[in-house]
Order: C-alpha cells, then structure tokens, then sequence
C-alpha cells in the first residue's frame, strides 16, 4: 500500500500556534519533508522542533526549493522534490510536508502536492494559520468588519494598481522590493503596520510606513488599513 502525503501547516512562527491536527499528523508520519537543503536551514522544522522536541529522531526528507522566479529552475526543483517525495510513498511509508503558516496561501508546497497528486498518490492539506491571521491578533486589531473587502497581495509583483483597492491589504513576500513598496506605501494615504519575523524570537514592529527598513527580511508582513475616522 503506498503512503500519503500531507501538506502540514505550521503557522507563522509561534511554535504554541501549531495546530493539535498538525502535531498528531507529524507524531504519525515516519518520514518528515522539508523546503531546504538541510533541516536545519528549514523555519518550519525548527518551529516544529520547539513543540514536538522528539521531531530530531525522525527520517527527513530535505526538498531544496530555490529562491528563483525562473521557470525553468523551478519547475526542475519542483519535479524533483515531487520524485523524491514519490520514491517513500511508494514504500508504503507516509509524508508531512512541513511548510510555514497555512498550505494553501502562496505556498511552496502546493507544485508538490500538484504533482504528487496528479501522479495518483493520495495527498491531505492540513490546515496551519495564516500570517496574515496572526499579524493582525499581535497588533490587536481586526482585519475587516462589516463589508470590508481583505486582499492578500504577493508584493514582489508590481502593487501599484492593487493598492488602491479599497478595504485591508495584506502585503506578503515583498523581499528585494521592499524598498519599491515603502515608497508607495508613504504616498499612500492609508493606516499601515508591518510586523517582521511574526511569533519569532526576532520579531519587530513597525507601526507606520516611515518606520519600515528597506532591508527587512523575507518574513515581514503589511497591514494596510483605511485610515481611521477622527
């Protein structure tokens, strides 16, 4: 009988945020995946790692996943990830697929399930909570009431057009651009708050598009707000 794979959510940085589904799938599975060269090197491993300790004694599977938007590059690494995923389930043995905050929100992991699945295996998406969820519960606020609209923008893509939606806008993965994207976000007039490495040891906060560093790292989310009615 072959395994399954399962896509498991690990939240966005609190280890105490890991869902008791998602722990009870990692306990079961004799074969843990991760999105990197090494262990190690894997965010969602060591969130994991600070809840269920006992995850160092298991199998793991690094799946290197590169920073890249050639597609070329990537759908090679995706193919291979989705082999190496395929050769232990083919020995009956099942997968979690570590991946931070929730599986189905610009994840990684989605072109390996894709492939896995379209391959005739069966896959399960274990749900993890969003970022962007967990953003907004640490700056005490909602993130839409009423008939507010809520727009998840990927902001290494041109924002521009997206920021003059109206309702909450929630910028992710801007990376090299956030320097393009603080710029816009300071003519912009608009409550703004960003919140680097959420749940982390390193976490920062930024409450105003002035404060926020060109350089911040890859895990740093924006909140953007219709201002407040005086």
């Amino acid at each position: 009988m072959r395994g399954t794979l399962y896509g498991v959510g690990v939240g966005p940085g609190d280890p105490e945020l890991l869902t008791l589904k998602a722990l009870r799938v990692v306990r079961e599975a004799p074969v843990i995946a991760v999105p990197a060269e090494q262990k190690e090197e894997s965010v969602a491993y060591r969130i994991v790692r600070a809840a269920y300790p006992e995850l160092e004694q298991k199998e793991v599977l690094p799946v290197p996943m590169p920073m890249t938007k050639d597609k070329q590059r990537l759908a090679a690494s995706h193919e291979a990830g989705a082999a190496a995923v395929e050769r232990i389930l083919e020995e009956g043995k099942d997968v979690a697929f570590l991946t931070l905050g929730d599986p189905t929100v610009y994840s990684t992991y989605l072109y390996i399930h894709r492939l896995v699945a379209q391959a005739g295996y069966a896959t399960e998406i274990v749900s993890g909570i969003p970022s962007f969820c967990a953003v907004a519960a640490r700056l005490n606020v909602g993130l839409v009431e009423k008939a507010e609209l809520l727009h998840v923008i990927p902001s290494s893509y041109p924002v521009e057009e997206a920021l003059k939606l109206s309702g909450t806008r929630v910028l992710m993965k801007a990376g090299k651009k956030m320097g393009q994207v603080k710029a816009q976000l300071e003519a912009l007039s608009a409550d703004v708050c960003m919140i680097e490495n959420c749940g982390m040891e390193n976490e920062k906060i930024y409450r105003s598009a002035e404060e926020i560093p060109e350089d911040a790292g890859y895990y740093s989310l924006i909140l953007v707000k219709e201002k407040a009615e005086q």
